[in-house]
């Protein structure tokens, strides 16, 4: 799918398509201006020949989903940096949801990870855009159970999870090797009979 192509389902203020590779220089850009916002829990790509990589396994990889979350208006608030601008069939990339480790059978589940740029956060655009997924994944993609783990201290992320109706199920102890260490790990669940359609 193009950047030109529909998204793939919207919201109000946001739509989601998959990762593309012409979307490198302003994934990168957008990853490297929120390093702060990001770290010690998440490291997204920041490189051309990173983000080459990562995306790729989104694209070519049947166990993984990857989604960019766009603003529809792109140049609407003034922020950013002006390389999004609406014409291309998304506006400014606000943030990223992927769904890891996509299991079929009895089990029909997958594992959520996600991100916000620092010029979206706080305005409500992962929210919707993590909503858009979770929808995504129980209709089309006909997955039963979404999973997100999340160190203990990443109150965003828990925040964001709550928001979107995910339970507390258990903790996890060493349970990823994230920046040089086995971290801890809270799991957090949603099913597809807890989301109103």
């Amino acid at each position: 799918m193009s950047r030109t192509a529909p998204y793939l389902a919207e919201g109000p203020r946001v739509g989601l398509r998959p990762f593309t590779p012409e979307d490198g220089p302003e994934f990168t850009a957008r990853a490297r201006e929120s390093k702060a916002l990001h770290q010690p829990w998440l490291f997204p790509p920041v490189t051309p020949a990173a983000y080459a990589s990562y995306a790729g396994r989104l694209i070519d990889d049947p166990t993984k989903a990857g989604f960019l979350v766009c603003e529809k208006d792109a140049g609407g608030d003034g922020e950013g940096n002006g390389d999004g601008d609406g014409e291309d069939g998304g506006g400014r990339i606000a943030g990223f949801v992927n769904i890891n480790n996509i299991v079929g059978g009895a089990f029909l589940c997958g594992a959520l990870g996600y991100g916000a740029f620092a010029h979206a956060t706080g305005r409500g655009l992962m929210t919707e855009g993590l909503g858009l997924v979770v929808r995504h994944a129980f209709g089309p993609l006909g997955l039963h159970r979404l999973e997100i783990n999340v160190q203990p201290d990443n109150a965003a992320s828990i925040a964001l999870a709550r928001r979107c109706g995910f339970r507390l199920e258990g903790f996890s102890p060493a349970f990823l090797y994230i920046d040089g260490a086995w971290r801890d790990h809270e799991r957090w669940a949603l099913t597809a009979d807890m989301v109103r359609t």
